[in-house]
């Protein structure tokens, strides 16, 4: 079992940065990928990045590449997203997930989840 606990979300201005941190505990977190998932209001669960468990390997979805980064500390326990010129689109909570298995983008193939942070961007 793995707890992810997210934080760093609020509220910030179109073209402000922001950067969450998804801090892990229990098995070891070196095992596994993590993804950052975000769901606004009305819309479906969508991926945002994600980083396999060594962090040799990253993926962005398309609306987010060259403006977010993500990174992970295995000392620290912690995976971060750095997410740079905000657009109001951005708007959503933000889930980090967990999963052993092959490296992927599907949400439900992550077994692990965060209770998620919220960040609004205003225009």
């Amino acid at each position: 079992q793995v707890q992810l606990v997210e934080s760093g979300g609020g509220l910030v201005q179109a073209g402000d940065s922001l950067r969450l941190s998804c801090a892990a505990s229990g098995r070891t977190f070196s095992n596994y990928n993590i993804g950052w998932f975000r769901q606004a209001p009305g819309k479906e669960r969508g991926f945002v990045a994600a980083i396999s468990w060594s962090g040799g390997r990253t993926y962005y979805a398309d609306s987010v590449k060259g403006r977010f980064n993500i990174s992970r500390d295995n000392v620290k326990n912690t995976v971060y997203l750095q997410m740079n010129s905000l657009k109001p689109e951005d708007t959503a909570v933000y889930y980090c997930a967990a999963d052993a298995g092959r490296f992927n983008s599907d949400w439900y193939r992550y077994h692990y989840w965060g209770q998620g942070t919220q960040v609004t961007v205003s225009s």
